[in-house]
């Protein structure tokens, strides 16, 4: 079938209902293999060499390849290789069509893949000779499911796994040191969202074993994201309009301080830049930062991670947010679910099965045994196992599904199982102080006790602190890894395999880290815990200051927030909400500011309510999230940041759904402020008009500018909150 032709848009994709489909097709020569989605487009020759020729963006028109490259890069017992690729390319500032077809996979012998330049820039293998593997074929295949997603609990309506296809490239070995040894390179891309993923498989079919030191999944010639031609310091460069997320993300709460495996590099064949010292970050390299360092027996394969480019069609910060915001609920969908939920403070099972009523009474969805609260689900004897159980049963029957806390890092276990610094050659070191390794006896007696105890209780939620946050051990004593090349490898293999286990499962991840695309469902929205001993009038603005810069990458229900109900870090009463019906105000505060963002909050405490007053105010705002729940979980336009000088405010939008919009204002101060604000509707999709309507369902018509932006008058009371919904207008 022949591809579609290379257009703008018709439509602002973010705003269109218009299906487009994702495919696999070959050109009119067939030399060609092309995947589109109507947003994108990767082209790859299939001959006389295999390497991607063109990527191409539908929305704007650009081209965002200027030079060829091998399709990946793979060291096998200490030689590396190439895959793919071609030489002959004269100047890597563009590549014109009738330059691709000069190129070509041509002897000489195979001279390999270079490790890094003296100056640290990984070389690109452009013009390296033919390659010691040969494309043999491909096939297309659906979407690859990496794990199944039980759906247990409320969720956005998206398929699993997502629509789209996928196609392999089947290399083979041709050289003896190769023989026997194959790799699939696989990409997939996805209908309604600008996104390409890729991995590798390294099968070896060899009679003897082979050992993976290092890989590279990704390398892209990119177009620079600027020009620049004097020196400029590292990290204030303009990158290129490409996002990459991974599955090997960890020791981060953000997309960015999550990444391990993508690098924006100096390109050393690139000498036709600007940039006098040849500099310029455009060179693309997706590789593991150490190892793999696995071992690869006779028959038997490695998979590598996995990497989604993100192809951005604006520089504008709330749009390329947005674009991340629809991947993450295309790719990760379980991230949509997003209980209401208490942590309570003690697992003995009057409190606990008190707090369970309480919180079937005012609507909240989980109870979660917090840190603290006694609960131990590394104790997996008969009699812990089956009371834990007759409780989380209790709490089923009135409605409430019950998850469990376990801290993995940041303890310290012994000098046999502990992370081993391979620097000191001793404990201690690691990246939270002393960390147990999960590759070690008790690491593995660690990971079988945890699914054993959820399996056995019946618990709906896993709350892991201090998942694999991406330690070395120099251990060689573990049964999990070899040595320390490839201790970071099997580590995040095992944590991602248990967030996996758990999510076909149907059991909810809480994890401080980045494992969304391995299963885990929220990570912190993004506060400093020692914020929540403040005044209870300073945790307040700082909540909405977590919230507004949090949701710039994560949607609403990705990103955690918490409530002090009780004492933490300290603070004493002046930073506590107990007792709850003396501080009632600072509670409905924190319960507004969370709720009216769409965003949940962990509840620490014995109780949610107090008094019957109390638990009329909770309940209120429960059912009121409830109400409009389908909005406020929706996507986030980012208004006023709070600064406790004005009237701070974001705007929920959604063209799909019948409340297209709500608007919600705070007012830090001691007196009620009327302002005139001009709200940001584009992404309402209404066009012309918008109807408004108030907290009081007075309704108005307000006129929208060409950029989808209205003014409306607000008064927000005195340390308050008020909201507008946004509609249709008849």
């Amino acid at each position: 079938m022949a591809p579609p032709p290379l257009l703008f848009c018709e439509h602002d994709w973010l705003l269109s209902d218009k299906p487009l489909a994702a495919g696999i097709y070959r050109d009119e020569q067939s030399r060609d293999l092309i995947l589109d989605n109507g947003l994108i487009r990767r082209t790859i020759r299939l001959s006389p060499y295999a390497a991607t020729i063109a990527l191409d963006d539908h929305r704007t028109g650009a081209s965002l390849l200027r030079s060829v490259r091998p399709e990946a890069l793979v060291t096998v017992d200490g030689q590396p290789w190439r895959i793919g690729g071609a030489a002959g390319q004269e100047n890597h500032a563009y590549l014109m069509a009738d330059a691709a077809d000069r190129l070509s996979d041509e002897p000489p012998a195979r001279t390999g893949a270079p490790g890094p330049t003296s100056d640290g820039a990984t070389p690109s293998a452009g013009d390296q000779g033919r390659s010691p593997f040969t494309l043999t074929g491909f096939t297309t295949s659906d979407i690859h499911t990496p794990f199944a997603w039980k759906r247990t609990r409320h969720a956005e309506e998206h398929p699993w796994p997502p629509k789209g296809a996928a196609v392999v490239l089947h290399f083979e070995g041709v050289d003896a040191a190769v023989k026997g040894v194959s790799v699939d390179v696989r990409y997939e891309i996805y209908a309604g969202i600008p996104v390409i993923c890729k991995c590798l498989t390294i099968t070896n079919s060899s009679p003897r074993s082979i050992r993976i030191d290092s890989l590279t999944t990704e390398l892209l010639a990119a177009v620079e994201g600027e020009s620049i031609v004097d020196e400029k310091p590292e990290g204030t460069w303009q990158r290129p309009p490409i996002d990459v997320l991974s599955d090997y993300m960890f020791h981060g709460m953000d997309p960015r301080s999550a990444n391990r495996v993508a690098q924006w590099e100096a390109d050393p064949l690139y000498q036709t830049q600007v940039n006098y010292a040849l500099k310029t970050p455009c060179l693309l390299a997706c590789r593991a930062p150490t190892g793999p360092g696995v071992d690869v027996a006779p028959g038997a394969s490695l998979e590598s991670f996995r990497v989604f480019l993100v192809l951005q069609d604006s520089s504008d910060r709330e749009r390329q947010g947005l674009t991340l915001r629809r991947t993450w609920r295309t790719l990760a969908p379980w991230t949509t679910e997003n209980p209401l939920m208490m942590h309570v403070r003690d697992s003995e099972r009057t409190s606990f099965r008190a707090a369970v009523d309480q919180c079937a009474e005012v609507g909240f969805e989980m109870i979660i045994y917090t840190f603290g609260s006694g609960l131990n689900m590394e104790d997996t004897t008969p009699a812990y196992v089956a009371k834990i159980r007759e409780d989380v049963e209790y709490a089923h029957a009135r409605g409430v599904q019950v998850g469990g806390y376990s801290l993995f890092s940041s303890r310290q276990i012994d000098e046999h199982n502990d992370v081993i610094n391979p620097e000191t050659g001793r404990t201690g070191g690691a990246i939270f102080g002393n960390a147990p390794c999960f590759g070690s006896e008790w690491g593995r007696q660690y990971e079988a006790r945890i699914k054993e105890f959820l399996e056995n209780t019946d618990l709906d939620l896993l709350e892991h602190d201090g998942p694999y946050p991406g330690d070395l051990c120099a251990s060689t004593n573990h049964p999990g890894h070899r040595g320390l090349e490839d201790s970071q490898w099997t580590q995040w293999q095992t944590s991602k395999n248990l967030y996996s286990w758990c999510r076909a499962r149907g059991i909810y991840v809480n994890q401080p880290d980045y494992y969304f695309l391995s299963g885990g469902s929220k990570t912190g929205m993004g506060y400093r815990e020692t914020n929540w001993s403040l005044p209870r009038a300073q945790q307040l603005i700082h909540a909405r200051q977590n919230i507004y810069d949090g949701t710039w990458t994560k949607t609403p229900s990705m990103g955690w927030m918490f409530v002090p109900l009780t004492e933490y870090h300290g603070g004493g009463a002046a930073a506590t909400i107990e007792p709850l019906d003396e501080h009632r105000d600072d509670y409905e505060r924190h319960l507004v500011n969370c709720l009216s963002a769409g965003v949940q909050a962990c509840l620490r405490g014995p109780r949610l309510y107090d008094t019957p007053a109390t638990q009329q105010m909770v309940s209120r705002w429960v059912a009121w999230f409830k109400q409009h729940r389908a909005i406020l979980e929706s996507d986030v336009i980012h208004g006023r940041r709070p600064d406790g000088r004005d009237v701070d405010f974001l705007v929920h939008v959604n063209h799909r759904l019948p409340e297209r919009g709500l608007a919600v204002f705070h007012n830090p101060l001691e007196v009620a402020l009327t302002r005139k604000i001009r709200l940001p509707l584009y992404y309402t999709g209404l066009v012309d008009r918008a109807r408004v309507r108030g907290v009081d369902d007075a309704t108005q018509t307000i006129r929208l500018d060409g950029q989808g932006q209205g003014i409306v008058d607000v008064t927000v009371p005195a340390k308050g909150m008020t909201y507008l919904v946004i509609e249709r207008a008849e």
